[in-house]
């Protein structure tokens, strides 16, 4: 376990300012806005700020105030943050995050965390950041799983609070089915709609899966082009910061709740976006899907067990879940519809995120932290 310093070297921005100052624009069918994709007068202004004004520096030190770490687990490199509270009684908490975000997400969270009693655990996914980029075929949610209750034991953590969103809360169900003894609890954001649809399902779950479909076809083709065909889109992306800024900003701004801008700022999608391009981990990032549509465990309908889950659903989420739907896979003990939020609901909500946190441990702990 090696302390770990965020450096990119100048040379390596410089190159990306340069790419940005050199990107050859499509054109837009006029009053379409964002029907199409991203829009271009959009991406042009992000591009110009991320250019003229972001500071990437300032982005970093963020990073660098919060104890990082790089370690092995299994042959895999790992960066981490691991923030310990000096708390009496503090609870250890994974946190995880997915697709197109990073630990940007968790970085107005982590000292409130903290604060609040928990000892914090929040590495990048492999493919993801700083940790290692698979270079063999396997890194699923079901081998992740298991670096990651393999890293928490390295840290000392026999038993621990997990929390996902996106591929996160994916890996979590998987930890969840795999390392039950290990866990106190685990804490998503959502509940997924691609398990198995159910012989009974109640009105809500009835509507909630017809509008499933109808979100795969208006808005999921980019799970099926990462989920099948990574490399071919990997190149442009890793070639071009602009074509890299248009897919991701794309996906930010239809899972956010309310204006883009207001939700994270420009300075927060252009340091998401940095993070992605001086790493070379957006090709890396985007098997996952890959990865997951292969791996026979991720597919198979989960045992509803009896760890405690925990959910806090966004109004503006992907598809936000009925509590139905949450019970018929999980042992529900606490469920929240939150007033406000989308997708990446820590980074646009973080004092709801936390508050729900906290109220779903001390449920199962007592608040004695």
């Amino acid at each position: 376990m090696q302390p770990f310093q965020t450096t990119v070297p100048d040379d390596v921005l410089d190159d990306l300012r340069a790419r940005l100052n050199r990107t050859r624009w499509p054109d837009q069918v006029e009053g379409q806005n964002w029907r199409q994709g991203t829009e271009l007068s959009f991406l042009q202004r992000l591009c110009d700020h991320w250019t003229e004004r972001f500071d990437w520096r300032a982005a970093e030190a963020r990073l660098n105030a919060l104890p990082q770490f790089y370690t092995t687990v299994d042959g895999v490199g790992l960066h981490l943050v691991h923030a310990r509270s000096e708390m009496p009684n503090a609870v250890p908490l994974l946190l995880l995050n997915g697709w197109p975000s990073s630990i940007f997400e968790y970085l107005d969270v982590i000292p409130r965390l903290t604060a609040a009693g928990f000892h914090v655990v929040a590495p990048a996914l492999p493919g993801y950041g700083f940790s290692d980029r698979p270079s063999e075929p396997g890194m699923n949610g079901t081998r992740i799983a298991a670096l990651f209750a393999a890293l928490m034991g390295e840290l000392g953590y026999e038993r621990f609070l997990a929390h996902g969103s996106d591929w996160g809360s994916l890996v979590v169900d998987r930890m969840r089915r795999q390392h039950a003894d290990r866990l106190l609890g685990v804490h998503i954001s959502n509940v997924h709609s691609n398990y198995p649809p159910p012989q009974d399902p109640t009105p809500e779950e009835q509507a909630f899966l017809g509008q499933a479909q109808g979100w795969q076809f208006a808005e999921g083709a980019y799970v099926m082009i990462q989920g099948t065909k990574p490399q071919t889109l990997s190149y442009g992306l890793n070639d071009s910061p602009a074509g890299l800024a248009a897919w991701v900003v794309e996906k930010f701004r239809a899972w956010s709740d309310g204006d883009i801008e207001q939700a994270y700022g420009l300075d927060g999608l252009c340091a998401n976006l940095t993070l992605y391009w001086v790493t070379e981990t957006i090709g890396s990032s985007m098997r996952l899907y890959a990865e997951v549509f292969s791996d026979p465990g991720m597919r198979m309908p989960p045992e509803r067990g009896a760890v405690p889950v925990g959910v806090i659903v966004f109004p503006k989420d992907i598809l936000p879940a009925p509590r139905a739907w949450g019970e018929r896979w999980f042992n529900v003990v606490h469920w929240t519809e939150a007033p406000r939020g989308g997708h990446f609901g820590a980074w646009e909500e973080p004092e709801l995120f936390v508050q729900d946190l906290r109220a779903f441990a001390d449920g199962l702990i007592g608040g004695t932290r």
